[in-house]
């Protein structure tokens, strides 16, 4: 399947329900339709991993890509933020941050997402109205 360019993707961990959850929270705050999402454990997962060269051991809950850039963790967070409807895009204040420090927060919500909010045993199958959104 083609990338879109003009889209900005988001990439996440299907089978984690708090991510699961993100993405829709995601989906109904997007009045731009600026976002398409795929599962990190799909072909078109992997591959832009694979393209941006990030090691799934080290990323494996959240990543944005957009034209030749990558983002990972909190700056993903935070970009997809940006573009939200509501108060969402003043959370970017936060990008002055170094990543360092905000992946602290990041890294441990992520450590214990399963723990605290479930996991499914498949990726997310979107429904026939959200299909269009979703690559591969």
């Amino acid at each position: 399947m083609e990338i879109p360019k003009d889209k900005k993707i988001i990439l996440f961990d299907g089978v984690c329900n708090l991510c699961n959850t993100s993405i829709t929270f995601v989906i109904k705050h997007d009045p731009k339709d600026l976002f398409r999402f795929a599962p990190l454990q799909s072909d078109i997962g992997k591959t832009l991993m694979e393209k941006h060269q990030i090691d799934p051991a080290e990323t494996d809950s959240i990543i944005l890509v957009h034209q030749e850039k990558a983002y990972t963790k909190s700056s993903a967070a935070l970009r997809i933020a940006r573009h939200l409807s509501g108060g969402y895009p003043l959370l970017a204040m936060f990008l002055v941050i170094p990543a360092f420090l905000r992946n602290i927060v990041y890294d441990y919500i992520a450590k214990n997402r399963y723990k605290w909010y479930g996991k499914k045993d498949s990726c997310m199958i979107p429904t026939p109205e959200l299909k269009a959104k979703f690559l591969g």
